[in-house]
């Protein structure tokens, strides 16, 4: 692996990354060499280059060559060369980021205008826009940015191998910091040694399948790595700049408008697993993380704080504090702020004991009454933080002390807002159980959708309670009965942020909706006496026809005076989510985008008709096939009055390590969120936006040529199904220890049942891609014979058109990670040779149709021309990801003949990892 073949930049800025794939590299082939020998080495050799001619030639003479080593090797040799080319696409990564932060520092060094993304820019051109200090300090009173971290069956990473990497990180960060003596370069190389050989010598798979409170540790980890220490940081940096910007915002403590959210412990929409005693367990976990970090910082916030009486001075709130301490120690008799210090720590290690059963990692100095609630520790704060400030140590209070008092704010003793999901139909059956034995001979299912409204909206206005503690219900029934409760419990136990919002998959009408309420109602989260809704309560429209009647539901809902009521409670606020999978799958990419577009642009309308605050919840996926891409440009694509100063958007699968494992990179990428959300809200007002009618009608037309093409080949060929699960490692992802969740909401090989995750997951590790651009080519192409002068037309919505524009730069890389030779040996994989060679090259022709159009209309020469960063990444990694693929082609054809051991296996779960690493948004 020493001989790194990299296309050479003529940009010096690029030499440092080149360097660092090529030391990685090198100690990576060195360890490979020392560990398993010289001829693995050559093995892994011969196959990157003979790869390397495939690739550029699809010659068949290296076809036959690379197909004839695959078939040579033994089980355990094609475990070692997966393993290698695995880890270098890890390494790459990780190379990668590290080059990003440099490029990111050099470019602050250099006095250079704020980038893109980052919140000095967003507040630079809001300044040149004319946006007062009045609009900014309103936007951030009532702004929501939220991302959600989910567990869904693509994160194929295992803790063991981030932290490995994050070391390797660290190390690579170093080398950065300035020159190195000849004796801290060796130590820093030899650091970097262990920890590939550490890296190589960890298993990259799980031995068994993921439990749910697995997921959630795996989560909390993201918290130790970026969260409880970025964010605050974030804060910080942002009042900072404002007051830098405008001395009106010296005295102004940003309200909390950026926060985390999770579904890890509270998704039950087709996994059995998340329960009530999960749900309990997950929000535990969470406030113990959240408690034990405060203690920590207290104790190293005493340990700073050492100021004597004899020196300074102290407010009588704060003397108060340090006499209420239980501290004894005639040592700190004269330093109040330590005394103080210990005090709230002893009360916290209280509220840990109380809330979560745990001893604090350091034991008190005496015991103390735990905290009610977060405020009540966050008043402690701040009056050390006020007596600092006002008797000369203010320089003392805007470090750890700064950025402990916004954790407070921030994660309260929950961490993060867990969601509850379900799917409507398991309400639907909940809801008709109740009523059956409530009022007998009430059949909640035959009745019309009317019927339901009518009956649902007299529940909500009286205090009766459906459920009895006589009747037996069904297992399905107490459950979700038992999770509302325990929701309703977590947010007594560890605040009212702990559960937030209740999110309805599966949504088709205002029944489902209301059935929600009736449920809520239940376990005492609404109250109809008090006109009280505890939670918000999320739609969530994921096919293509529950989008196009979203609005007419909404609007409906907004019409019924009742549930009206119980949104003042809410603030007169109602979030809507948005699924881009499944409209992906059920649709196509293009159908998709256009449907997902238009039904914001309906929302907002019949919101604004009702005088209701509009909040979309975006369920993008990691890959551009579930609505993924660069997150900045996908917020400021949203149509005007989409972003009404509130987002959330899900983070999933692989890309929540890509995001944030590295601390820089995932400060800057929550910063890139509310940056985005800040100028879709004060900086894309309605007259500002560029589509025209004629924009909007060509739209709806590719639309409808693209989900025809897509709709024809995957539901209406005859066979498709057969081809997309021996084609694809779509059934070995069934079998892998990624997720709690099964692939499938039901137990068939439908592609109507299976979940929209592992579709798209299965196409990219294919490099087929296919839910990303498939369609496309054939709506273009009929478009054009409709409208012979329609190019000039698309390339001035390419142009002008911020969402077109979007469109075709998340198709260019989708594209551009495509390889439709490396594809045609899956489709060897299909047991019918008439029927794969019907499919394949009806994909190969979109495919290059695809492309062809997609050049014309943004006036490319080659994909990613206007990318080369992005283009770069690609080409680099691309020798050490295609020979994965190459691999997993021959142990497929072995594991579905008669070779199917386990050392077969666990080589097909390999490259899978290997893949998704290498492509890092593939699910």
């Amino acid at each position: 692996m020493s001989a790194i073949l990299l296309q050479e930049s003529s940009e010096t800025k690029d030499q440092p990354l080149r360097e660092d794939i090529r030391l990685l590299g090198r100690i990576l082939g060195d360890t490979v060499r020392s560990q398993e020998g010289e001829a693995v080495f050559d093995i892994v050799e011969r196959i990157r280059q003979t790869s390397i001619r495939f690739h550029r030639e699809e010659d068949q003479g290296a076809r036959k060559e690379l197909e004839a080593i695959l078939n040579s090797l033994s089980p355990p040799q094609t475990a070692r060369v997966v393993r290698a080319y695995s880890f270098f696409s890890h390494l790459a990564n990780i190379a990668e980021d590290q080059h990003h932060i440099r490029r990111t520092r050099a470019h602050a060094l250099a006095g250079s205008s704020p980038r893109d993304g980052t919140m000095a820019h967003a507040l630079d051109e809001a300044t040149k826009a004319g946006i007062t200090t009045q609009q900014l300090k309103e936007f951030f009173d009532s702004a929501l940015v939220s991302p959600v971290l989910t567990a869904h069956p693509t994160e194929v990473q295992r803790k063991s191998i981030l932290t490995v990497q994050m070391a390797v990180a660290k190390l690579l960060a170093e080398r950065d910091h300035g020159p190195m003596t000849p004796e801290e370069e060796e130590t820093n190389l030899e650091s970097l040694q262990r920890a590939v050989l550490t890296l190589w010598q960890t298993a990259i798979l799980r031995a068994t399948k993921l439990a749910v409170t697995d997921e959630v540790a795996n989560g909390l980890t993201f918290y130790d790595y970026t969260f409880l220490r970025e964010m605050p940081r974030f804060y910080a940096q942002l009042e900072d700049h404002l007051r830098r910007m405008d001395p009106s915002w010296a005295t102004t403590e940003l309200p909390s408008f950026l926060r985390m959210g999770s579904w890890i412990g509270g998704d039950r929409d087709g996994n059995p697993f998340v329960t009530a005693p999960v749900l309990r367990q997950a929000m535990r976990m969470q406030s113990t993380r959240a408690l034990q970090f405060y203690l920590d910082e207290l104790h190293t916030l005493g340990s700073e704080l050492s100021l004597s009486t004899r020196v300074i001075d102290v407010s009588e709130p704060l003397r108060q504090l340090a006499e209420r301490s239980p501290d004894p120690s005639p040592h700190r008799k004269l330093e109040p702020y330590r005394r103080a210090i210990s005090g709230i720590y002893a009360r916290v290690a209280a509220t840990l004991r109380t809330l979560d059963g745990l001893e604090a990692p350091r034991h008190a100095v005496g015991d103390a009454p735990p905290y009610l609630t977060p405020a009540e520790l966050r008043a402690d704060l701040d009056i050390i933080d006020r007596s600092l400030t006002v008797n000369g140590s203010a320089a003392l209070a805007k470090g750890r002390l700064r950025h402990l008092r916004r954790a407070v704010d921030l994660f309260g003793f929950h961490l993060a807002s867990i969601d509850l999901r379900q799917n409507s139909d398991v309400h639907e059956r909940s809801v008709a159980e109740l009523l059956s034995f409530a009022d007998a001979g009430v059949d909640y299912t035959s009745l019309s959708e009317d019927e339901r409204i009518e009956l649902l909206v007299r529940e909500l206005e009286t205090n009766r309670p459906l459920a009895s503690g006589y009747a037996d219900y069904s297992e399905e029934t107490s459950s979700e009965l038992d999770i509302l409760r325990t929701a309703a419990d977590a947010r007594t136990r560890f605040g009212s942020d702990a559960v937030v919002n209740c999110v309805i998959s599966k949504t088709d009408g205002v029944s489902d909706i209301l059935e929600v309420a009736v449920l809520l109602k239940e376990a005492g989260l609404l109250r109809p006496k008090d006109k009280a809704l505890d939670l918000n309560i999320a739609p969530l429209f994921e096919t293509i026809g529950d989008l196009r009647n979203c609005a007419a539901t909404m609007d409906r809902l907004l019409s019924i005076p009742t549930y009206r009521r119980f949104l003042e409670s809410r603030g007169n606020l109602q979030e809507v989510m948005l699924g881009y999978s499944d409209s992906n799958k059920d649709g196509g990419f293009l159908t998709s985008g256009w449907e997902l577009y238009k039904a914001e642009i309906a929302l907002v309308e019949v919101f604004a008709k009702h005088g209701v605050r509009l909040r979309l919840f975006h369920g993008r996926g990691g890959s551009v096939g579930r609505g993924g891409g660069p997150s900045y440009q996908a917020i400021l694509a949203q149509p005007a009055g989409a972003v009404q100063g509130a987002i959330r958007i899900t983070e999933q699968g692989e890309v929540i390590a890509g995001k944030y494992s590295n601390p820089e990179v995932g400060r800057r990428n929550l910063e890139t969120l509310a940056a985005a959300t800040l100028e879709a809200t004060l900086l894309h007002p309605e007259s500002a936006e560029p589509c025209t009618d004629v924009f909007l009608q060509t739209m709806e037309e590719l639309s409808e040529h693209a989900f025809k093409a897509y709709r024809g080949l995957v539901y209406e060929t005859e066979g498709f199904e057969k081809y997309f699960w021996e084609s694809t490692v779509i059934g070995e992802i069934a079998n892998l220890n990624i997720g709690s969740r099964p692939a499938s909401r039901k137990k068939s090989t439908s592609i109507e049942d299976l979940r929209a995750i592992p579709w798209v997951f299965s196409w990219a590790q294919c490099r087929l891609m296919l839910p990303g651009w498939y369609g496309f080519g054939s709506a273009v192409k009929a478009y054009l014979a409709e409208h012979p002068d329609g190019m000039e037309r698309l390339r001035a919505m390419h142009r002008d058109w911020g969402f077109f524009r979007t469109l075709l730069s998340n198709m260019d890389m989708v594209l551009s990670k495509s390889n439709i030779a490396i594809a045609s040996r899956y489709a060897g994989l299909v047991s019918d040779p008439e029927l794969r060679d019907a499919i394949f090259s009806r994909i190969r022709a979109e495919w290059q149709d695809c492309i062809e159009v997609l050049l014309a209309i943004t006036e490319q020469s080659a994909l990613l021309e206007k990318n080369p960063l992005l283009a770069r990444s690609i080409r680099n990694r691309f020798p050490y990801l295609d020979p994965l693929n190459h691999v997993q082609v021959e142990l497929l054809k072995r594991h579905r003949t008669s070779d199917s051991g386990e050392q077969i296996a666990r080589g097909i779960h390999l490259t899978i990892n290997g893949i998704a690493a290498g492509l890092r948004n593939s699910g």
